[in-house]
């Protein structure tokens, strides 16, 4: 392969990395540019940190590209660089097609909402992933290359599995859902789960904090669809689909604590000494 070559093909990742500190929308702006066609800003979030166009994401990536765009969108309306042609699907004006403007039209009639009551979520979580203590920390990230988030502190419902069979539910509202769920390994369930799925009240930051939850403008139909989706995604019935509707709340990946790691690492340093002595 000849040097010129090289360089063609470094040239376009030399460039994006000088574009690390890049303004959340110039990097949205770019990306959808870019692919020329609606993306659903979970997929613009994912481009953005896979192509290094900012360095620093926070915690909410995919958040605060949807804030970045619902709020210019309702700032600047018709002028707005931004069109919304589904819900959560967004493509830049000037490069709209006539099926795009037809899809606007539909979708204009639809407001953006809030993601509703639950706020985030965590499904099928390893309880061997979790250094449990009175104070355990609960560790996971919106998306690959979002900042890691301790979310322990969470209100809401969580469910208990043996495997795959759901065997509690519980709620965390009193005490912190790490706090509930320490108490189940010690309790009359301590040998009866290795997973848990958990739906939180607090909306979490992009810096990565909790927040008190809100229940204002409260809705009875809000509250019918979040009872629906709780379900589908708890018990996970052969013909629903879908999650239900109006259900949008972040769903977080587990992280494994970092203290497990090392303690791995110590324990298997022990057994490669114990094997040299033996030698």
């Amino acid at each position: 392969m000849s040097t010129c070559t090289l360089a063609r093909q470094w040239r376009p990742a030399r460039m994006e990395m000088h574009m690390a500190n890049t303004p959340w929308r110039t990097a949205i702006e770019k990306v959808l540019r870019d692919r020329g066609e609606a993306m659903h800003y979970t997929e613009i979030a994912d481009e953005i940190i896979q192509r290094s166009l900012r360095e620093d994401v926070g915690a909410t990536p995919s958040s605060t590209v949807n804030s970045m765009i619902t709020t210019d969108i309702n700032a600047n309306g018709d002028a707005s660089v931004f069109v919304r042609v589904s819900r959560g699907s967004y493509v830049l004006r000037d490069a709209r097609s006539s099926e795009a403007e037809q899809a606007e039209k539909s979708a204009s009639a639809v407001p953006e909402s809030s993601p509703g009551i639950v706020q985030a979520l965590g499904m099928y979580w390893r309880r061997d992933y979790v250094t449990w203590s009175t104070a355990p920390r609960l560790y996971g990230q919106q998306q690959t290359g979002a900042s890691v988030v301790d979310l322990a502190s969470q209100l809401g419902i969580y469910l208990l599995y043996d495997t795959r069979e759901a065997v509690y539910v519980g709620r965390a509202l009193d005490q912190p859902l790490g706090r509930r769920l320490f108490q189940h390994t010690s309790d009359r369930l301590n040998g009866r789960w290795d997973r848990f799925s958990w739906f939180g009240l607090c909306p979490v930051t992009d810096k990565g904090e909790i927040r008190s939850p809100s229940l204002d403008g409260l809705t009875l139909g809000a509250l019918v669809a979040t009872l629906e989706a709780l379900l589908i995604e708890g018990l996970e019935p052969r013909q629903n689909r879908k999650r239900g509707d109006e259900f949008r709340a972040v769903e977080y990946q587990q992280v494994v604590d970092p203290a497990i790691g090392r303690e791995r690492k110590k324990r298997m340093l022990q057994e490669i000494a114990s094997l040299i002595e033996k030698e």
